[in-house]
């Protein structure tokens, strides 16, 4: 749906600076996901740690020409601050902007809307889209499962209406504008996500969402610390519900039930019950079976069953929710039971692959419609930037959309184009009936459906491309991705990047002050999980530095791409020209280096070279020591080679209280010697000590910065506890034999069997990091969920392991570790610590990324 730009400015009460004539279709808050610059109104957000008003002139060059800008940004703008440039200019034109603003005319060239507050503003104006739609609008929140319900309540009512619904997670306060500004005038029922993370945030989306139906998954732990009890947390999602017509829950959960009564709702009740026959929906039998589960319901006072293919306890009550939903939006009964047993899983996540023929794989074969689809793209062209690969899209039908075909496929053209795709596999018929509406300068092939496509010579020809396989589950596109992935039996690691951003927002929570600046540790290829990945998404979450051991690690993130500061924790003085040549920054701890940085420095004419002092506070590894530290005033102050960007020191045992004293010392030594450098100097020197214990036990030593380290990768130093797993290392059986009693297995004849045995071979051994003190059943991996203890002596490249007691198959997966066998249980049964476990892990091993 299309606004003027006058009519925006009004709407959300901005004062309009240029009279550009511009239609406002799409909404962008973060300029790596722009798709139609003339049509895009950008909101410069400021958060805590990044402000939107910088990427304006980036934004400008690429042809937007609609900005939402707070009064105090925008006077940066107004004084010449913030240089826009134009992105071309004709030889007989003028230029379309000239570099500052005191020199260029508003009226022809662009619009700025200032407000108070950007964020406002974007919230604003989703409200006044949503007053605009009189239609049933599903609000649904709680700790888990919100995704799930949304994505199934699609599955189960989308063949009888249009639906406009949140695209993925989009529930926070910038996503759920973002959601509520999808809908328009073909939308029947709109269902969107609302979560939270403290006190006073939900009133705000209450407003945008305005739900006539609202739907409580549960209540747990997810976020808890900005709240006093889950009972507060409670309270605060019910204000979602505050004007709904009806509210759904699990009546026997007491904690809910005695928040809803607390709340006072005028709504109406859907509170369905296993114990309370009184309830109005009353679920008389839940039976599971082998692979999918029974449920029998009375509502109304007509009882019915139906199945689903599931037989976990989350998702039985995630479908109760839907059936709840349904009942009231009054959904046939034998609707309800045919579309419950068609239920598909959702898939929470992009996977990438490597692929033959030098190719990287992007999976998205689970569902498909436009705001997935827009997604999904944006994640390749991410994937791709650097790589030198050229964009493929595998596209099937996009289906349920309520939009004609000719206008669908409009879209999806103009999406295409604008991510740049070099080459277009379009599958199925309706796709196939636009094909002259993708642009001739895309490479194009068209398929009636996927088994054409697989017979066709085509896959086979895919060479050096980032491809993406996007396509409605009907289309069956995991045919195509097992056709493309370079596969059969392998040991690959398994890396959750959402779980590592989850880890990266649980440390940021503890920081006392959201200015506070954070290093993240990619050292020793990211603690095993590779270094390019983890540093790519962390760059995208705005961390300050990024931390690798040498010189050769920081110069290879550069190659890829990487362009946030990076710090060299153990620079050799043979790399100088490295760090230079990459804008590599040193940690420099004692003299000899110092000078030696200095004078080569000097010799490439470099000044203001940013380095980062270490002191010793108590480690006695590397530092310059206190009586130091006035020699080391006069050497930095005696030069302009370089210049101290950060002083830190390194914590002995912030992990254990046993060592509190001596950390209080270090804090004390710290401070006073990182005081005594700070006061010879005008400019800020940041100061870090804390590392991610340190971060969490002693808050009041955060200063300017904080590193993490092993915390990002899900394990706690303090308890050894798993925060979100990270790194799953997974295998396949080769080869199951029986073996006789008395017999034995492996080099050595280490393996006695006391028993007839069924042995299973897996491909990984010491080469591949899988330490040969686990072996002779000093420890097991998992084979479909069962202990299965490795026999004998580990081999190079093989072990083996005893499956007598498992129904398993050869081609069956092992998990080394992964989140039902926690690292740490590896790293206590070799008496050593989750890092070195990591680390461990042979580069042979294929790394396998995957983003929730």
């Amino acid at each position: 749906m299309s606004y003027a730009i006058e009519s925006i400015a009004q709407s959300i009460g901005a004062r309009r600076v240029g009279e550009y004539e511009a239609t406002i279709d799409w909404l962008l808050t973060d300029s790596r996901s722009l798709s139609f610059p003339e049509e895009t109104l950008f909101f410069a957000l400021t958060t805590k740690r990044n402000s939107g008003v910088r990427y304006i002139p980036e934004l400008y060059a690429r042809g937007v020409r609609n900005f939402v800008v707070s009064e105090e940004e925008f006077k940066q703008v107004e004084n010449g601050e913030l240089r826009i440039e134009s992105a071309m200019q004709d030889d007989d034109a003028q230029p379309i902007l000239n570099s500052q603003l005191s020199t260029f005319n508003f009226s022809s060239t662009l619009n700025f809307l200032i407000v108070p507050n950007p964020l406002k503003a974007l919230q604003k104006l989703a409200e006044v889209h949503r007053e605009r739609f009189n239609i049933p609008v599903i609000g649904i929140t709680g700790s888990n499962g919100k995704t799930i319900v949304k994505e199934w309540l699609h599955q189960l009512l989308s063949p009888d209406r249009c639906i406009v619904r949140s695209p993925r997670s989009y529930n926070s306060q910038i996503g759920v504008p973002l959601s509520v500004w999808q809908l328009s005038e073909e939308a029947e029922l709109g269902i969107f996500e609302a979560g939270i993370s403290e006190m006073g945030e939900m009133g705000a989306l209450k407003r945008m969402i305005k739900p006539s139906i609202g739907i409580l998954t549960n209540i747990g732990g997810a976020h808890q610390e900005n709240f006093f009890s889950l009972q507060e947390k409670c309270m605060e999602k019910l204000t979602l519900f505050k004007d709904c017509d009806v509210v759904i829950y699990d009546g026997d959960n007491e904690l809910i039930s005695n928040c809803v009564a607390k709340s006072m709702l005028t709504a109406r009740e859907i509170a369905w019950s296993r114990t309370d026959i009184e309830r109005p929906l009353y679920i008389s039998r839940v039976t599971k079976k082998e692979d999918h589960t029974v449920i029998a319901y009375r509502y109304l006072n007509m009882d019915n069953t139906f199945c689903i293919p599931f037989i976990d306890d989350a998702s039985i009550e995630n479908v109760l929710n839907c059936l709840a939903a349904c009942l009231y939006l009054m959904t046939p009964a034998d609707q309800i039971t045919e579309r419950m047993a068609r239920l598909e899983p959702i898939a929470m996540r992009l996977e990438v692959k490597e692929g033959k023929n030098n190719c990287l794989l992007i999976n998205d074969s689970y569902n498909s419609d436009l705001a997935s689809l827009d997604i999904a793209l944006d994640f390749l062209v991410r994937r791709s930037e650097k790589k030198g690969l050229k964009r493929t899209l595998v596209l099937s039908d996009i289906l349920e959309t309520g939009q004609s075909t000719a206008t669908l496929y409009r879209r999806v053209a103009q999406l295409v184009q604008s991510r740049g795709i070099d080459k277009l596999i379009g599958v199925g018929p309706e796709i196939s009936s636009c094909a002259a509406r993708f642009d001739d300068g895309i490479e194009r092939y068209f398929f009636p459906n996927t088994e054409a496509l697989l017979k066709s010579e085509l896959l086979k020809s895919l060479h050096s491309e980032v491809i993406l396989i996007k396509g409605s589950r009907v289309f069956n596109f995991d045919l195509v991705s097992e056709a493309l992935e370079l596969k059969v039996h392998e040991t690959i690691l398994e890396v959750n990047l959402g779980a590592m951003v989850e880890n990266l927002n649980h440390y940021r929570s503890m920081l006392r002050h959201p200015e506070t600046k954070m290093i993240c540790m990619v050292k020793a290829s990211a603690y095993g999980a590779g270094s390019y990945e983890i540093a790519k998404t962390l760059q995208e979450h705005h961390v300050d530095y990024l931390a690798v051991a040498v010189a050769d690690e920081g110069s290879e993130l550069r190659k890829a791409g990487i362009t946030s500061s990076i710090i060299i924790m153990d620079p050799e003085l043979t790399a100088f020209k490295t760090m230079f040549d990459y804008k590599l920054e040193p940690e420099v701890y004692n003299f000899h280096l110092l000078d030696a940085l200095i004078k080569a420095a000097e010799k490439e004419g470099i000044t203001n070279f940013p380095i980062h002092v270490k002191l010793d506070t108590g480690m006695h590894r590397l530092g310059f020591e206190a009586e130091d530290i006035p020699l080391l005033i006069r050497r930095l102050k005696n030069q302009n080679a370089v210049i101290p960007r950060s002083v830190f020191s390194h914590f002995v045992g912030s992990d254990s209280p046993q060592f509190d004293a001596f950390t209080r010392q270090q804090i004390e030594l710290f401070e006073k010697g990182s005081q005594e450098l700070q006061a010879a100097f005008s400019h800020k020197i940041l100061r870090h000590i804390c590392n991610t214990a340190g971060i969490e036990r002693f808050p009041g030593a955060q200063f300017d910065m904080v590193r993490l380290g092993i915390g990002l990768y899900g394990v706690s130093p303090i308890d050894n506890s798993i925060i979100h797993n990270v790194s799953t290392l997974k295998t396949t059986i080769l080869q199951i034999r029986d073996v006789p009693e008395e017999d034995t297995v492996g080099y050595s004849r280490m393996g006695h069997l006391i028993r007839p045995s069924r042995i299973a071979a897996i491909p990984i051994g010491y080469a591949d990091g899988l330490n040969r003190h686990l072996g002779r059943g000093n420890a097991y991996c998992l084979v479909n969920g069962k202990k299965a203890p490795y026999v004998g002596n580990i081999c190079m490249d093989v072990c083996m392991i005893d499956v007598t007691d498992i129904d398993c198959r050869e081609g069956d997966q092992a998990i080394i570790f992964g989140d039902d066998l926690p690292i740490t249980v590896l790293s206590d049964k070799l008496d050593t610590i989750p890092y070195e476990v990591l680390t461990s892990i042979s580069t042979r091993v294929k790394r396998i990324y995957y983003q929730d």
